[in-house]
């Protein structure tokens, strides 16, 4: 389970298959996460019947699933019934994730069956730590917590998650549309909590995990504070840290 975390090229339709923008309508929604037919369809410049031909078929195959729409206001509510949201089911992530993912479970399930459990969180905690090392000179090098989710959201991209940012009440939210071991972390959830505590770590403040990917929802999110003060005593354990 190597942090080069790019997607496989596995196609998730034959490739004799006349259409091949299916394949495209299905890593839309696996890297930028849940969408609606609309969204795909400007997107990706399909017109809208084209679009929910494209998803009928994913649907049906168990590659995507539709799931109602959060309403955030009254006002929305009252326009009619919200447009029904996209998502990559764990069958359709799984034809997209690394063909090593059964055997790093069966690893850890070996491990931990040894009276290992233990090792499972030394190994969860140094696999955070690569990632922490990795984005340490990007990130530590800020010094506002608005710079340090901007270089950490550049830098979980360039490692294949995805990562988007996006306003949340008076703070933000880091969103990973994509997780490279979300079949791994689904059977050990050491793997999130260690790396939301990574992050914590990079950005200097207290952060919290909302949703993750391995616990079935779309996109892992994590929210930051607003108005945080990066502390000087996390700043340094961090740096010491990566030297």
């Amino acid at each position: 389970m190597a942090l080069s975390l790019e997607l496989r090229n596995t196609s998730v339709v034959k490739k004799n298959e006349p259409d091949k923008t299916r394949d495209q309508v299905a890593r839309a929604i696996l890297e930028r996460g849940p969408a609606t037919a609309v969204d795909l369809a400007q997107r990706l410049a399909i017109t809208p019947a084209g679009i929910r031909r494209h998803l009928d078929g994913l649907v049906a195959d168990g590659i995507l699933e539709p799931r109602e729409a959060h309403v955030t206001s009254a006002s929305a509510r009252g326009r009619g019934r919200p447009a029904k949201v996209f998502i990559m089911t764990d069958q359709g992530r799984q034809k997209f994730e690394h063909s090593y993912d059964d055997l790093a479970v069966s690893a850890l399930k070996f491990m931990a069956s040894k009276n290992g459990s233990h090792l499972v969180q030394e190994f969860a905690a140094s696999r955070a730590d690569e990632l922490e090392k990795k984005a340490l000179k990007k990130v530590a090098s800020q010094t506002s917590i608005k710079a340090r989710v901007s270089a950490l959201t550049d830098h979980l991209c360039a490692e294949g998650y995805s990562a988007t940012t996006a306003p949340r009440g008076t703070g933000v939210e880091i969103c990973q549309h994509h997780c490279p071991v979300a079949h791994v972390a689904a059977e050990f959830p050491e793997l999130c909590e260690a790396e939301t505590q990574a992050i914590s770590r990079m950005l200097g403040t207290h952060v919290q995990r909302l949703a993750t990917i391995a616990n079935g929802d779309g996109v892992c999110t994590t929210y930051i504070p607003g108005e945080q003060k990066i502390s000087t005593k996390k700043v340094l354990q961090t740096t010491s840290r990566g030297e």
